[in-house]
């Protein structure tokens, strides 16, 4: 499994940006790389956020949007002139969409997509989930509910008048700084606090035989000062044994003096 995912993470990040930006937004350039600076994680896919709007065929029930023409994008702030002058040239049925920042995440293991997860919902990304694939792929899908979409023509007739246009840019503004507020005050601090936590977690639990070299060093010398204590001590006990030799019981074993030698040839 590790091989697999190291694997994964390595052919993801080397291929080509295939969307139509062709590169990571810049609103969430931070967020991206922070992640692919983990090993336990890698991005697969991901949006800041964006205004859009897109001409679909008169004769479709839902908007699909790679069957569809794109009058608009925008990653920021837009201005009602610029959505009016993209409805020019609609021909079809035009919705004008906000769709909130997405971000698609590839994980190690089942425990860092639950710590993902659990940041995402508490930074406010409250329609976030995971899946599990049958190659053992692990994905986290960060997402949120403040999206909006409304039609605005049909057959490339304006349904609305351009006061009403005006108040939606207003809304799809408003939501857009929400949005961003969401990324880079609640989210990315969130995360970059998660991961600390777990980063010290495992600092704290990791092998003790890893332990520093000073500490390892005092423990050898320790060690090398006990054993020559012992041997001392050897020592010393053989030398005692060694000198009461041939005692038993309460006798007197001193040395005999030579008065005691001349008594027997008395």
């Amino acid at each position: 499994m590790e091989k697999s995912f190291a694997q994964w993470k390595k052919q993801c990040l080397n291929k080509a940006d295939l969307s139509k930006k062709g590169a990571v937004d810049e609103a969430i350039e931070h967020v991206v790389s922070l992640l692919n600076s983990r090993e336990e994680y890698f991005t697969t896919s991901s949006c800041s956020g964006r205004v859009i709007l897109i001409d679909g065929a008169p004769e479709s029930s839902a908007v699909q949007k790679q069957n569809c023409a794109w009058l608009f994008v925008s990653h920021h702030k837009c201005t009602s002139e610029d959505l009016l002058s993209a409805l020019a040239g609609c021909s079809g049925d035009a919705v004008l969409k906000f769709e909130p920042f997405v971000l698609h995440v590839q994980c190690r293991r089942l425990e860092d997509a639950q710590l993902m997860h659990s940041v995402a919902i508490d930074s406010g990304f409250r329609n976030s989930g995971l899946t599990v694939g049958k190659k053992g792929k692990i994905i986290t899908a960060v997402r949120s509910t403040h999206g909006l979409e409304v039609p605005l023509s049909h057959d490339g007739t304006l349904l609305l008048p351009q006061e009403y246009i005006t108040y939606l840019t207003q809304v799809a503004n408003q939501k857009m700084e929400e949005n961003h507020r969401r990324i880079s005050s609640r989210f990315y601090q969130n995360l970059h606090s998660a991961l600390l936590t777990e980063k010290l977690q495992r600092v704290q639990i990791q092998d003790p035989h890893d332990a520093p070299e000073t500490e390892k060093g005092t423990d050898e010398e320790e060690e090398k000062e006990e054993r020559k204590k012992t041997s001392v001590y050897k020592r010393r006990r053989k030398r005692e044994q060694h000198e009461t030799d041939g005692c038993h019981g309460d006798g007197d074993c001193s040395v005999p003096g030579l008065e005691d030698c001349l008594d027997l040839f008395t």
